[in-house]
């Protein structure tokens, strides 16, 4: 493969638009680019959750595999009509998300994020994920979209809950459960 960044500026987004890879233009603040902007943004996370584990860490490979697969997601955005995200790719992160969830307790309580420097860089990708699927979903209501895309960014969220849980058992940290203001307060009517 040749080399592919050649010039990192065009200077042809100066008038607010940027090119898709199919070639055709956008405007830099359009769904599709915020789609783009923000699955960058969580595989960047993905990058420095990554930095933190130690290499013998079992959850490395499920965690590069899923950067893979961002850029795979990204890249499908970028270009319309394209496709690459599988329902395989879905499946997998099921089975990944089944089999870390069933070494866990079980959870009567919802839990803050954090119990560990690791599991709070997961949590905060978990949260961007979430944020992607929210604007993933508004994207496909004005273009339709690959549907294992949309299966798979909402999938990624639930998995990266149950790896900040076993991150933050891991590192030794324990999981805070939310108190309700309901609960903290005699004040407050039930």
């Amino acid at each position: 493969m040749g080399n592919r960044l050649t010039k990192l500026y065009t200077k042809t987004g100066d008038d607010g638009t940027t090119g898709l890879g199919d070639g055709s233009r956008t405007t830099k603040d359009s769904l599709r680019i915020e789609a783009v902007g923000t699955i960058d943004e969580l595989n960047s996370w993905m990058g420095l959750l990554i930095s933190e584990l130690p290499a013998d860490e079992a959850l490395l490979e499920p965690l590069t595999e899923i950067q893979h697969r961002l850029f795979d997601l990204g890249g499908e955005l970028a270009v319309p009509g394209f496709q690459l995200i599988q329902s395989e790719m879905v499946t997998s992160l099921e089975a990944q998300c089944d089999a870390l969830n069933s070494a866990l307790p079980p959870l009567k309580e919802f839990i803050l994020p954090g119990g560990s420097k690791s599991a709070g860089i997961c949590h905060m990708a978990r949260a961007v994920s979430r944020r992607a699927e929210r604007i993933i979903v508004a994207l496909n209501r004005q273009e339709p979209l690959n549907q294992p895309l949309c299966e798979y960014i909402n999938r990624l969220s639930d998995v990266l809950f149950v790896m900040a849980r076993t991150l933050s058992r891991r590192d030794g940290g324990t999981e805070i459960f939310w108190q309700s203001a309901r609960t903290q307060s005699p004040d407050v009517d039930a």
